[in-house]
């Protein structure tokens, strides 16, 4: 495999260093934001609608509800004790990022608990409910940061069990949600369900980005053409595979391209415009590190 070539015009974006002071600055700000932003939607939506939707976020609900303590309390309570126990057992990992966003969380939790509630909707709540908790954690990860909790818990069985870390996860918020069902309600564990699921979702298009770019691979018998035309008139760089015909055993080059969503119009008109005869084969990359794309 050859190594990617680099167009001739260089596009470089903003490089923020991996521990540098500025990456530091910007982690603690993703933190605190992302902490901020899931407070909103707790309160905002899961709180007054009594969606346990798994975490101490849930547990601190039906805290509330069979004894009246405020959320807030029950997840400093939980929260601390569950850092202290992980920097212990799982080792140094769990420092000032995890134990910033422990903290922050219910102390956003908190300070918003008086705001206003925008719908009474179980449905509605559950749904934008999720998206707000998804999207705060999602930028607490992006600040490689944690917000603590039942992960840290899970992570604990994980060491002690040897079982998958996604099934621990699995298993903590399951227990959480049947606990709403002998709480609250089964309907509001259903909802409860509706919103962890959301949220997971939500997670995975923060953490691998939200803008999708194109990855495309071109066979054809005028490689060299092509590349040409891709790096003088589109300005991207790419990379020749190796690769060999499956019926014919035949050596010959592939070409991978990775583009822009808006730049696909562009490299198929040009690869037909070249060999109209080209194998092109074009896939989704939900995330591109790298020069041209993200930096940080």
């Amino acid at each position: 495999m050859q190594q990617a070539q680099q167009p001739k015009n260089k596009r470089w974006n903003s490089i923020i260093p991996i521990d540098g002071p500025k990456r530091i600055a910007l982690d603690t700000f993703l933190i605190i934001f992302g902490s901020f932003v899931m407070a909103i939607a707790f309160n905002l939506f899961l709180v007054p609608n009594q969606i346990a939707s798994g975490g101490v976020s849930g547990i601190s609900i039906l805290v509330q509800e069979a004894w009246g303590v405020e959320p807030a309390y029950t997840q400093w309570a939980l929260n601390i004790p569950l850092f202290i126990a992980g920097y212990l057992i799982l080792g140094r990992q769990y420092g000032v990022r995890s134990l910033l966003g422990s903290f922050m969380l219910p102390f956003f939790v908190y300070l918003t608990d008086t705001w206003a509630v925008p719908t009474s909707n179980p449905l509605l709540a559950s749904i934008f409910g999720g998206i707000g908790v998804g999207l705060g954690i999602g930028i607490v990860y992006r600040g490689r940061g944690s917000t603590g909790g039942l992960t840290i818990l899970a992570q604990i069985i994980q060491k002690f069990s040897g079982l998958r870390l996604s099934l621990c996860v699995m298993l903590l918020d399951g227990t959480v949600i049947i606990l709403a069902g002998w709480v609250l309600s089964l309907e509001n564990s259903l909802f409860a369900l509706i919103s962890l699921y959301v949220t997971g979702k939500v997670i995975d298009s923060v953490e691998m980005g939200f803008g999708t770019s194109k990855v495309a691979y071109i066979i054809s018998e005028q490689t060299e053409s092509i590349s040409k035309a891709i790096l003088d008139d589109l300005d991207r760089g790419l990379t020749k595979l190796s690769a060999q015909g499956g019926y014919t055993d035949d050596d010959r080059t592939v070409l991978m391209v990775v583009v822009a969503q808006n730049e696909i119009t562009r490299l198929k008109a040009l690869v037909r415009s070249v060999d109209p005869n080209a194998f092109v084969t074009i896939t989704n990359a939900h995330e591109v590190l790298g020069e041209g794309f993200t930096r940080a």
